[in-house]
């Protein structure tokens, strides 16, 4: 470097050195002394200033070459900044700005700011955030600023992430409190207690809960119904009984088909029960029908989940499910009746073990059910019939099949159940005759009869019948033949009636006030309209049983008429004899006497009535009408009597007439008092006639197949007293001319030389009478 070219080299550099210089000086007006580090500026030419953000050692102002500019952190202590709360400062090369901390956000969406005035920082609830933040099972609790994860109880944190929960056995690892009558079963995050097979929750505990104690499953106490005298029901109620005692869960199965197998044999070898009135049938069957509906239900309980069907020697059928509530349909049935319903409304609503579905079917029960009665929907029948119906007979087509479930409140269900019952008989129906599902409905009293309401046909095939119901019982397929009430034929009977009994009440005033007409006949005439007159008074008024069950107003109506109507005919065949009498033997003496007419004529029917009262009271009444009952040959207690006078005064008629004919065949016969014995037979035999005639078409009225029958009888019956009255009364000269007399009186008018000579007549006739009394009945 010492060489010649040394000199000007060294220029060089010195020149290259002098414009760096003036370049670094280059803002001020002056050229700057000493040269300023990065970050900073030259102040006069001679000192450095650090920019805005950056400070020296020495201070703003420097005037070290070997000084420097450093950053100022503006964020920490001491700083006069103030972020404000909940925001965080963040320092910057010569600067700093604001942030919202961790956990917050600001509300004015501007995501920097300088000062606490700008701060709109607010907490952020991440337990919203999607997807969450807590995995699992674990719960999200969120804090100012931040958040925790947290395992429900019977849950803990899995040591593979903290933030996922699993679940805790209890009942593996003993945590559980379950009493040893349960079995613990884990669930997640929890247990429950189940009661054992063959155990059931005590009273007012539910299974499958924490804290359940259970008791072993007892057969339920059934007793027979109180005021029920039967031998045949006390055995069977203590074959029960030895049920109840030997009863052990695990023979639940057993138990089922020994309690079928008894009520079979209680039904098929009844004995006295057949004995037992109607209503005591129907208190008794009603007894059976609730008893086994609860005992099943009970039993089954303590059976194994599953389906069990039984079917007895004697054709009676039982199945059942048994199985934890599940969802949609099932369905249960066997030969004699198949049912659908919803598992919804077999489950019970407060308990939680198994759902049990059952029917039983019995064709046995019909024994008992005989002549039950039927309650009818009686607006709608009459819009289809267009007229009143007053009752039904019913005829059982099928088993009587009892249902059961889990659910005990089965009155008005959430959905309908659907019901196929097998029919035993192929009825071709009749005119007023359908077949309807009917239920066994119990009443206040115990007792029960048939109803429809709530349940409804669907339709029938293949030898079945479809319905559906919104309610359970014990349900049958039925045939009614229902009695619609002819408004025509009850108008008919009311007015003819009315007009017969005003015809009866003439000729019993008649009888009473005529003079010239009294006698022996008459007095046996008298007697006839007034067991008429008040036989059918009452027919009038109370041969309707309008309740269908029969009482002691419907029995008394019953006996009353027939003390009247057997009472009538043997008046007439008083008649019969006061003619043979007449006729037969008008030469040897007079007829029987007032006294002995009376004890005859009342006496006799009234032992008749009282034996067959005393012999079978509840041959008296009908469903229907009350009258007398058909069952037993109980009507042979009227028509047994009616007969034999019936064919006793035909004999009598028939030696009348025979007697009359030869007494016209004599040389010299008594031409008058013969064509007297003539009349008088001829109108008592039409007076038999006509009385015959209504009750032999009356004794088919009780039980009509035929509207014709209906009519005749009707019409006959309304004919009864206006007949009498034209034959006795208006038929004979003596009773037209007191009719005269009275009319006359009546008028005010004075009586006529006729009417005076016919009085006079009379009585000279009056006297003969007295004298000849054996000729008063003419």
């Amino acid at each position: 470097m010492g060489g010649p070219h040394g000199g000007p080299f060294l220029l060089f550099h010195v020149l290259c050195f002098l414009l760096t210089l003036s370049e670094v000086g280059s803002q001020n007006s002056k050229a700057c002394a000493l040269p300023c580090p990065p970050n900073s500026s030259c102040v006069n030419g001679a000192a450095c200033r650090c920019a805005p953000g950056f400070i020296s050692f020495s201070g703003e102002i420097f005037t070290d070459p070997l000084e420097s500019c450093d950053d100022i952190n503006e964020c920490g202590p001491p700083s006069p900044v103030d972020c404000g709360s909940s925001a965080d400062c963040q320092n910057t090369e010569g600067g700093y700005y604001c942030t919202c901390s961790p956990g917050y956000e600001p509300v004015s969406g501007a995501m920097i700011f300088r000062n606490e005035s700008e701060n709109t920082c607010r907490d952020v609830d991440e337990c919203q955030h999607r997807p969450r933040v807590c995995k699992g099972r674990s719960v999200c609790i969120n804090t100012e600023g931040n958040y925790t994860c947290q395992c429900p109880p019977g849950l803990e944190f899995s040591p593979e992430d903290p933030r996922h929960c699993t679940d805790v056995d209890e009942c593996s690892s003993g945590q559980h409190q379950c009493h040893n009558s349960t079995v613990c079963f884990n669930t997640v995050g929890s247990y429950t207690c189940h009661c054992r097979e063959g155990w059931e929750p005590k009273h007012g505990l539910k299974n499958k809960q924490t804290d359940t104690i259970c008791k072993e499953i007892s057969f339920p106490a059934w007793t027979a119904p109180p005021g029920i005298k039967s031998r045949s029901l006390s055995a069977f109620f203590e074959r029960v009984q030895k049920m109840s005692r030997d009863f052990k869960p695990a023979m639940a199965k057993k138990s089922m088909q020994d309690l079928v197998g008894s009520v079979d044999d209680l039904l098929k070898n009844s004995g006295d029960l057949e004995s037992l009135d109607q209503s005591s049938k129907h208190v008794t069957v009603t007894h059976l029908l609730s008893g086994l509906e609860q005992i099943l239900r009970t039993l089954a309980k303590a059976m194994p989940k599953g389906s069990f069907t039984y079917r007895s020697l004697d054709n009676t059928e039982l199945s059942l499910v048994v199985q934890e509530q599940g969802k949609g349909n099932v369905t249960v049935g066997q030969s004699h009746a198949r049912m659908l319903l919803d598992w919804a409304v077999a489950a019970a609503a407060e308990e939680s073990g198994p759902t049990v579905v059952g029917i039983l079917s019995s064709q046995n029960m019909k024994k008992l059910l005989a002549n039950a009665s039927l309650k009818l929907d009686s607006e709608k029948l009459k819009e289809t019939y267009k007229s009143p119906v007053r009752g039904a007979k019913v005829t059982l087509l099928s088993a009587v099949s009892s249902v059961f479930l889990s659910n005990t409140n089965t009155e008005k269900l959430d959905s309908n159940v659907s019901f196929a019952f097998a029919l035993h008989e192929q009825p071709e129906l009749k005119p007023r005759q359908e077949l309807i599902c009917a239920f066994w409905k119990k009443d206040s009293n115990g007792n029960g009869s048939w109803a429809t309401t709530g349940c409804w046909k669907m339709g029938r095939g293949n030898g079945s019948i479809t319905c559906q119901c919104s309610h359970l019982s014990s349900f049958a397929i039925l045939m009614a033949h229902y009695d619609v009430e002819d408004p025509k034929l009850a108008l008919i009977t009311k007015v003819g009636l009315a007009l017969s009994l005003a015809c009866l009440l003439l000729c019993i005033l008649t009888f009473l006030l005529v003079r010239p007409i009294q006698g022996s006949r008459t007095t046996v005439h008298l007697h006839l309209c007034i067991c008429l007159f008040v036989g059918s008074a009452i027919f009038l008024a109370g041969i309707e049983n309008e309740g269908g069950e029969v009482g002691t107003r419907c029995r008394l109506v019953a006996v009353l008429l027939h003390y009247c109507f057997l009472a009538a005919f043997c008046w007439m065949s008083l008649e019969g004899v006061e003619l043979y009498f007449l006729v037969v033997r008008v030469f040897q003496g007079q007829g029987l006497r007032k006294l002995w007419l009376c004890l005859i004529g009342y006496g006799v029917p009234l032992i008749i009535v009282g034996i067959s009262a005393g012999a079978y009271s509840k041959g008296y009444g009908r469903e229907k009408f009350c009258w007398l009952n058909f069952e037993g040959g109980f009507l042979w207690s009227f028509v047994g009597p009616v007969t034999f006078i019936v064919l006793g005064n035909a004999i009598i008629f028939v030696i009348t007439v025979w007697k009359l004919t030869q007494k016209f065949s004599e040389i010299n016969p008594d031409i008058k008092k013969l064509k007297k014995a003539r009349v008088l037979t001829i109108t008592a035999i039409a007076q038999l006639f006509v009385l015959g005639c209504t009750w032999v078409f009356g004794l088919l009225l009780f039980d009509p197949e035929s509207w014709v029958l209906s009519y005749i009888f009707s019409i006959l019956n309304c004919l009864q007293g206006f007949f009498l009255f034209v034959l006795y009364c208006l038929l004979n000269k003596k009773v037209r001319e007191e009719y005269r007399k009275w009319a006359c009186m009546v008028a005010g008018n004075k009586y006529s030389e006729f009417a005076t000579t016919t009085s006079g007549s009379g009585s000279s006739h009056n006297q003969t009478q007295a004298l000849r009394p054996s000729e008063s009945g003419m």
